[in-house]
C-alpha cells in the first residue's frame, strides 16, 4: 500500500510541470468593489492548492475591509513566509479574490455590518497570537487550513466549516484533542490532525482518517469526501 501511495504521488507530481512564476494571480472580480461598500465586510475564500497538492487539497485565506478603508486586507499562512525567521502568517493590503496560482477561488462565507465589525476586531487579536506562526507542515498540519480553521473555531460569527478537502483543518496542536465545531452546536476530537471525529447539528458527522475526511451533513444535505470536497447542497451559515 505504501509503495502504491508513493507511486501515486510521483505520478501526480509529474503531471504538474508548470512554474508558479507563470501561474495567474489575477483578480477574478467576484469580491464587492471597495468603493461600493458602505459597511465593514469579511470574506473567506479557498482555492485548489498549486501543483500536485491541488489534487488533494485547498488553500484558504481571509479578506476584510473596514468601511472607511479604500482597500482590502488579506491574511493567510504560507510556508515561504517562514524564511528568514518570519511568521508563517502574512497580513497585507491586497486584492481579496485573486486566483491562487491559476485556481479560481470559491467563497466560503461573507459577513457584513455589525457581524463583520465584530469579526474584524477578533481577527486582529487572534492573528497576533496564532499559536503555530513559527511552523508549517503540508500534512497533517499546521498549514494554511489550520490557520483559517483556528479563526473559525474562535470567532462565533464565523459559523461554517472549511470543506472536507481542506487538509490540516483539524490540526489542534500536540497537546489539544477537543474543540468546538464552527457552529458551536457540537464537538471535534482530533489526534494530531491524523485521526478524528466531528459531530454537530449544523456540520453533521465527519471522520478524519490520516487527514482524509469523510462526512454526512443532514442540515444542508450533502456528503463530504477527500480530494472531491462537498457533494450536494451548498453549505451555509447556521
Amino acid at each position: 500500500m505504501k509503495i502504491q501511495l508513493i507511486l501515486l504521488f510521483i505520478f501526480l507530481a509529474s503531471c504538474s510541470s508548470g512554474s508558479w512564476r507563470d501561474a495567474s494571480r489575477e483578480s477574478t472580480g467576484i469580491a464587492p468593489k471597495p468603493e461600493s461598500l458602505s459597511e465593514d465586510i469579511v470574506i473567506i475564500y479557498y482555492a485548489r492548492a498549486f501543483s500536485w497538492r491541488g489534487y488533494f487539497g485547498v488553500h484558504p485565506w481571509i479578506a476584510w475591509k473596514e468601511k472607511d478603508e479604500e482597500t482590502y486586507t488579506v491574511a493567510q499562512v504560507t510556508s515561504w513566509q517562514l524564511r528568514g525567521g518570519k511568521s508563517s502568517v502574512s497580513v497585507i493590503k491586497d486584492l481579496p479574490d485573486r486566483r491562487w496560482f491559476d485556481s479560481a477561488p470559491t467563497e466560503l462565507i461573507q459577513l457584513r455590518g455589525d457581524r463583520a465589525t465584530s469579526t474584524i476586531a477578533q481577527l486582529k487579536d487572534l492573528i497576533s497570537t496564532y499559536p503555530f506562526s513559527d511552523r508549517y507542515s503540508v500534512w497533517p498540519g499546521p498549514n494554511s487550513n489550520t490557520f483559517v480553521a483556528y479563526m473559525i473555531r474562535n470567532i462565533s460569527e464565523l459559523d461554517i466549516e472549511l470543506p472536507a478537502h481542506a487538509v490540516g483543518k483539524d490540526y489542534l496542536g500536540p497537546n489539544q484533542f477537543f474543540a468546538n465545531t464552527a457552529s458551536e452546536t457540537g464537538f471535534k476530537f482530533s489526534a494530531f490532525g491524523l485521526f478524528g471525529l466531528s459531530l454537530g447539528l449544523a456540520e453533521g458527522a465527519e471522520v478524519n482518517l490520516l487527514g482524509l475526511h469523510f462526512g454526512l451533513d443532514l442540515w444542508t444535505p450533502a456528503i463530504s469526501l477527500p480530494i472531491v470536497g462537498r457533494l450536494g447542497f451548498k453549505d451555509k451559515s447556521f
